[in-house]
């Protein structure tokens, strides 16, 4: 549909960040977990992508227009399966594609290293004007604050327990995924996510409150993780009425179809991240995409201190986010 295709990493590049990892990243991050260091390098790499999105923000000069659906959410989040029914919906349940970023911008990686240009630029045009509703979405993990509002377009946000975005991202980043390498234990990862030194997404709270807060516009919709999960069909007609799109039943079934978990995990090639080390095993995106699944990972005290830790940062930043309605509050 669309002649676009990811740009890929030449083979020497790959095979060359696969050992700087392994051989000088590995023992260090070993080190640095052992006196306790880690912490410390995760706030500095946290700070260096805040000077980078303050000096050389992705989404500079650009004005979103009434054919834009941000997808805006925290990272683990369901940003893939937002994505999915923005998408399908735009063109109707027939939306094809190679690989989900060949017709979803996303800006973030114009930062990101070895995935700068990894996604189909954001001032390609060629995506909503296939669609017969005239729409694309556009995809970021960054603060509200970090990308451009305007009435004419629309932006979805979508929010989960973050319980469930701990475990979630536990097995991507560091089992599986980018940090592999580090063998960082999951209580250290534990620490860095209940603190603003998080590397994945800084903190969970701020980038909740910071959506939270945009509720009240009439051209933002705040979508449950949790009632996604339990009413399928009804969020993608939410989303459908939402986006101004054709919403009847056949397009309503078609859509919700392809966005059933089982669906997507059958194509989950078509959101796959780029395997940056050739040795490495295939990375999964959909893991599991549960819902109240924190007890694979977290025992019911460290349950009951991320829901505290969290709802006493919400307080702290003057957020009235209804943390039980959105979330699985642990007795």
């Amino acid at each position: 549909m669309v002649p676009y295709t990811r740009k890929q990493l030449p083979f020497a590049t790959r095979c060359a960040f696969g050992v700087l990892m392994s051989g000088v990243l590995r023992p260090l991050m070993w080190m640095l977990e052992r006196f306790k260091l880690d912490s410390s390098l995760m706030g500095k790499m946290i700070e260096g992508q805040r000077k980078q999105i303050r000096k050389n923000n992705p989404f500079s000069g650009y004005q979103p227009t009434a054919h834009d659906v941000f997808v805006a959410t925290y990272v683990k989040s369901g940003t893939n399966w937002m994505m999915q029914i923005v998408h399908q919906l735009a063109f109707r349940g027939e939306g094809e594609f190679e690989h989900i970023h060949c017709v979803v911008p996303w800006p973030d990686t114009k930062i990101m290293g070895p995935l700068r240009n990894y996604a189909i630029p954001v001032e390609d045009s060629r995506v909503w004007m296939a669609s017969p509703e005239g729409k694309r979405a556009i995809k970021t993990h960054f603060n509200w604050a970090d990308f451009p509002y305007s009435l004419d377009a629309r932006y979805i946000v979508v929010v989960r327990d973050p319980k469930d975005v701990f475990v979630s991202s536990y097995y991507f980043f560091l089992k599986n995924g980018t940090l592999s390498f580090s063998n960082m234990s999951a209580a250290s990862w534990l620490e860095l996510f209940l603190s603003d030194r998080f590397p994945m997404g800084g903190s969970w709270a701020i980038s909740t409150a910071g959506y939270w807060a945009q509720r009240h516009k009439p051209n933002v919709l705040i979508c449950s993780f949790k009632e996604m999960r339990r009413d399928l069909e009804s969020s993608v007609r939410r989303v459908a009425e939402f986006m101004g799109v054709d919403a009847s039943p056949e397009v309503v079934r078609r859509v919700t179809e392809q966005s059933t978990f089982e669906y997507m995990k059958s194509i989950d090639h078509k959101f796959s991240v780029w395997n940056l080390v050739p040795w490495s095993q295939k990375i999964a995106m959909m893991r599991k995409g549960s819902e109240g699944g924190a007890s694979e990972l977290l025992t019911t005290a460290q349950q009951r201190r991320v829901d505290d830790y969290f709802t006493t940062e919400l307080k702290r930043l003057g957020s009235d986010f209804p943390y039980a309605e959105f979330c699985r509050v642990t007795e």
